[in-house]
């Protein structure tokens, strides 16, 4: 495209396969052999790379000292923008994660409801039905969630830390322009202001990790 900055980010672009749920198995197993490889990391994702953040700490908690989402795949259960696919049905996920007590029915492993949007702006949220399963591997790990202001995930990040929290999961909403950081879209790491946000993440991760084993 003749901009050096995106076509070094294009450059890093691969094809994934046109089965969802196949990568996101596959990518699982990835992740899972190169932590059990390297050890404990801080991971960071984005996007489509947030369905993977959310197995690999749930399988791999021990391994996983922190989890930044930068506007991970979603909202909870169904497409928001782009479809009205109901796509994860484990409210995360496409593919199983650790939920306690263990659903019975793997096609339908959760039961939902659709709880209406407490302020102007904001989509409606899917959540489980109560009583809600918990997700007790996820809750051993910090997990941040990053939203720009001007992107679409402005409408619908909200949903996550709603879901989270009712299933046990204490998690932190960073929602950019609330802390001076404005008019980022999706792509944040392309974006004028990138290192002011790589630098606040990089406090999130100090702060948040000192201490722990």
């Amino acid at each position: 495209m003749g901009d050096p900055i995106f076509d070094a980010y294009y450059a890093s672009n691969m094809q994934s396969i046109s089965n969802g749920t196949e990568q996101e198995r596959i990518m699982k197993l990835a992740g899972e052999a190169l932590l059990d490889r390297i050890g404990p990391a801080v991971l960071v994702t984005h996007s489509q790379g947030g369905l993977y953040g959310w197995s690999w700490a749930d399988s791999r908690p021990a391994f996983v000292k922190a989890l930044i989402q930068i506007e991970p795949k979603g909202p909870p259960f169904k497409e928001a923008i782009f479809s009205d696919e109901f796509s994860r049905p484990w409210g995360l996920t496409s593919i199983p994660l650790t939920y306690e007590p263990a659903p019975e029915d793997v096609k339908k492993p959760l039961r939902w409801q659709v709880m209406p949007s407490d302020r102007e702006g904001l989509l409606e949220c899917v959540l489980q039905a109560e009583p809600a399963r918990k997700l007790p591997n996820l809750a051993k790990v910090p997990i941040l969630i990053d939203t720009g202001e001007a992107s679409y995930h402005a409408q619908y990040d909200h949903c996550f830390i709603k879901f989270l929290k009712q299933a046990g999961v204490e998690a932190e909403h960073l929602e950019l322009g609330k802390v001076g950081l404005h008019g980022n879209g999706h792509l944040q790491f392309m974006e004028r202001n990138s290192d002011e946000i790589a630098e606040t993440l990089s406090k999130w991760i100090v702060k948040t990790i000192e201490g722990r084993p």
